[in-house]
């Protein structure tokens, strides 16, 4: 298998053919989230037009039947709450995608600590001071037209069996799923990075693709999905404009730009004119918002 790994915007996939992707796990950028992407974006109207461009490069590449999924959550930002699940679905209904599902993901409440906005009605125990912490995402799962299950050999669905008593055990059947967020500790591999844990892009992988298949993440971060997919069998793309990016990754998928786990599976590496350097200067300005908390 050969994985390839491209810095620079998926809003321009030329390295992906038409219809030769099989599965899309991804997280895009929480829209200028304070202790993450602070003022990435220049305004919310620019985040959702790299959403509708992203989103028609993955109806091109993404095989007729097959699934996009997207992990993301509505962004408080300066007291205004930006309504990004609601347009993500507007997006790819008008693209053409059917809205099959919506998953979400619950955090364990012990990991969340009482925050200024929860706080306001320790503070204030009166109505309308009433401000929830919020332990949830949405899991979007938008498909390209129907899938002909037909097309998939008798062998391949035997390979590719999933586990019954797993999914009952762990209530994969549920549109709620209990799953531990990637805890922000002072060593792990993507610190300053918004992670999602491998759980995620474990189960969806099982649930929505076949063993030798393509999985695509067109905003790879560290590369979690990547190393999910391939120790699942499958062959991965993935796109980051962030170069600075690199090392984490290939720390990530235990790589070098040669060789990937073994030497059966390699991996390509390109680093396209369009890519940026942002690692520093976003924790550079997370920084700077922490000494004023």
């Amino acid at each position: 298998m050969v994985h390839k790994i491209i810095f620079g915007s998926s809003r321009d996939m030329k390295e992906l053919e038409d219809d030769s992707v099989h599965l899309v796990v991804t997280s895009p950028p929480y829209f200028n989230a304070p202790f993450d992407y602070p003022d990435l974006f220049e305004s919310y109207e620019s985040f959702l037009e790299l959403m509708r461009e992203v989103a028609q490069e993955l109806k091109r590449v993404l095989a007729k039947g097959r699934i996009v999924a997207y992990v993301c959550d509505d962004m408080l930002v300066d007291g205004r709450r930006y309504p990004i699940v609601a347009d993500l679905i507007k997006i790819f209904i008008e693209l053409g995608f059917k809205y099959r599902d919506r998953i979400t993901w619950v955090k364990p409440e012990g990991y969340i600590r009482t925050s200024r906005r929860s706080g306001v009605l320790i503070q204030h125990p009166y109505p309308m001071y009433y401000y929830p912490d919020n332990i949830q995402e949405s899991i979007l799962v938008f498909q390209n037209g129907d899938f002909d299950y037909k097309s998939v050999s008798k062998e391949m669905k035997e390979e590719s069996k999933i586990d019954l008593e797993q999914t009952q055990r762990e209530k994969w059947y549920l549109n709620v799923w209990n799953i531990t967020n990637v805890l922000p500790v002072g060593n792990r591999l993507e610190k300053g990075i918004a992670a999602f844990p491998e759980e995620i892009p474990n189960r969806l992988i099982r649930l929505f693709s076949y063993k030798g298949e393509t999985v695509l993440d067109p905003f790879m971060g560290s590369g979690t999905t990547l190393k999910v997919a391939v120790e699942l069998g499958r062959e991965c793309v993935g796109y980051e404009i962030d170069q600075e990016l690199l090392e984490v990754v290939q720390q990530k998928l235990g790589v070098t730009q040669e060789r990937g786990f073994d030497p059966l599976s390699e991996y390509e590496i390109v680093i396209r004119d369009d890519a940026r350097r942002l690692r520093t200067e976003l924790q550079r300005r997370v920084g700077r918002r922490q000494e004023h908390e």
